[in-house]
């Protein structure tokens, strides 16, 4: 998948990020846990934010996986889903999908917006 986001629309997701942050920093810090497992198992971010939002995860979907390990993945992001906050994450998410998932993540990480605009191939 390629996506081509402007520098206006990232800027608008770190916006929404850190609003996230102030208003509801509990459910922030569980999505930069899941965010920080997610890359600790090498699955992509793009993976990540369709199984939150209950989207298809189709090619993002991690290939060869051990169940077990797929299977604890499922269980903390369930945590997450099922925090009676999640509804401000959730918005937030289908507010910026445009941008990808994958962008979401890397700017909820600390990434500067200025180096993700133009396009940007979103891998599995």
């Amino acid at each position: 998948m390629i996506t081509s986001p402007s520098y206006q629309e990232l800027l608008e997701v770190k916006k929404a990020i850190d609003e996230l942050n102030n208003t509801n920093p509990a459910i922030h810090q569980k999505f930069l846990n899941v965010i920080q497992l997610t890359r600790q198992m090498q699955y992509g971010y793009q993976f990540l934010g369709c199984f939150m939002m209950d989207e298809e995860a189709g090619d993002f979907h991690p290939v060869a996986q051990d169940e077990y390990v797929l299977s604890v993945f499922h269980e903390q992001v369930e945590n997450v889903k099922t925090d009676r906050d999640f509804h401000h994450l959730q918005r937030m998410l289908n507010e910026n999908k445009q941008v990808s998932y994958a962008n979401i993540c890397k700017i909820a990480l600390g990434t500067n917006p200025t180096s993700l605009v133009g396009p940007t191939l979103i891998r599995k």
